[in-house]
C-alpha cells in the first residue's frame, strides 16, 4: 500500500512563502486563492518572544469530512491517499468547503478576475486558465499530476524533484518533506520515528495526512 503525506518541520520554516509562490505558479490558482499558505504567529512571553511559521493546506485526511458531505461523490480519496476532486461531478454546492476543518477549500465563480485591472491577467493565468475549476470546489492536490508522472516513469515521489509537489520541491529550508508513510524506510517515516510531532485538530480524528515536527525525541 501507499499513502502520501506531507511533513513540515516548524523549526526549519523561515516564513519565506516560497512554497506559496511555487504552488501558485505551478497550479495557476486564481487571485485570492492559495492552496499552500504559511501562517505567521508570535509565540512566547515577553521578553522571550519569537515568531513561528506554520505551513497549512489540505490535509488529505483518511476520513475526510469533505468527502463525507459531498452529494455527488465528486470529492474522493485515491488509492495513494490523495483526496481529489472530479470537477465534472462537482455541482459547486460548497458543502465540502463548510465541512473542511482546515479551511483548505475555495470556490471561484468569476473567470476573468485578474490581479491588476490595469495589467490584465498574469502570464501564468493566460497560459493555464483552468476553466474546469470555475464554480466548483478546488484545493491542494499534492500536485497529483507530478506524482502520477513520476510513478509512471519510475521516479520516487518525495525524492525525485519531477515527482514531488511544487511546494516541497521549492522549499529553501527543506522544511516541507513529502513521501509515503506506509513505507517504513521512506523519508517521512524516518522523520516521524525520530521526532516529536503533532497534527492539527487531532481531536477530530480525521486521519490527517499533514504532520508537524517540533523537536527530536
Amino acid at each position: 500500500m501507499t499513502r502520501y503525506v506531507m511533513v513540515a518541520d516548524i523549526n526549519r520554516c523561515v516564513g519565506c512563502q516560497t512554497c506559496t509562490a511555487a504552488c501558485k505558479h505551478t497550479n495557476a490558482t486564481a487571485p485570492g486563492v492559495q492552496w499552500r499558505k504559511v501562517l505567521d504567529f508570535e509565540v512566547g512571553t515577553y521578553p522571550n518572544v519569537r515568531r513561528a511559521f506554520i505551513p497549512v493546506g489540505c490535509n488529505h485526511c483518511l476520513d475526510a469530512p469533505c468527502a463525507d458531505v459531498c452529494p455527488t461523490l465528486a470529492t474522493y480519496k485515491r488509492p495513494d491517499g490523495i483526496v481529489s476532486i472530479n470537477y465534472d461531478l462537482c455541482i459547486g454546492c460548497a458543502y465540502c468547503i463548510q465541512a473542511c476543518p482546515y479551511q483548505a477549500r475555495d470556490r471561484v465563480d468569476v473567470p476573468n478576475k485578474a490581479y491588476g485591472k490595469e495589467f490584465g491577467q498574469m502570464k501564468h493565468e493566460q497560459k493555464v486558465p483552468h476553466s474546469e475549476r470555475r464554480a466548483v470546489a478546488q484545493k491542494c492536490t499534492f500536485c497529483s499530476d507530478r506524482i502520477d508522472y513520476g510513478t509512471a516513469n519510475g521516479l520516487t515521489p518525495g525524492i525525485d524533484p519531477d515527482a514531488t509537489p511544487a511546494c516541497a520541491n521549492a522549499c529553501i529550508a527543506n522544511a516541507l518533506i513529502f513521501g509515503d508513510i506506509d513505507n517504513p524506510n521512506s523519508n517521512v517515516s524516518e522523520l516521524l520515528r525520530t521526532h516529536k510531532h503533532f497534527q492539527m485538530h487531532e481531536e477530530l480524528e480525521t486521519g490527517s495526512g499533514f504532520y508537524y515536527l517540533w523537536e527530536r525525541k
